[in-house]
């Protein structure tokens, strides 16, 4: 079983930056694909960028240009870093991890059903 707990939330202006953390309780650099999503208020959670075991990210077309995801395989954490935000990224943004995978997210990274673990969530307020 892997814990996520996410933090490095807040609100922040537009066009202001956030780095959010998410810290596993387990190995992150095996055999797992671990995955960003958000949710804004009255709408479907969404995918916001993946990463592999060795390295290799993908971005939904919303994050790419703006958003680094990152991992620091000896913290065992995630990282999420977020530039030139918008309002339209209010949301609660969750961590997960799909330990089954042999750390391949590949094409499918952004389906939400893959992951088996997830955090409780950070918020980030963009105005």
């Amino acid at each position: 079983h892997v814990q996520l707990v996410e933090s490095g939330g807040g609100s922040v202006q537009a066009g202001g930056s956030l780095r959010l953390s998410c810290a596993a309780s387990a190995h992150i650099s095996g055999s797992v694909c671990m995955g960003w999503f958000r949710q804004a208020p009255g709408k479907e959670r969404e995918a916001v960028a993946a990463i592999e075991s060795e390295g290799s990210t993908s971005y939904a077309d919303s994050a790419k240009g703006r958003f680094t995801l990152s991992k620091d395989n000896a913290a065992n954490t995630l990282y999420l870093q977020m530039n030139s935000l918008k309002p339209e990224g209010t949301a609660m943004y969750y961590c997960a991890a799909d330990p089954f995978s042999a750390g391949r997210c590949g094409d499918g990274w952004s389906l939400i059903s893959r992951y088996v673990y997830w955090g409780q969530g950070t918020q980030v307020t963009v105005s």
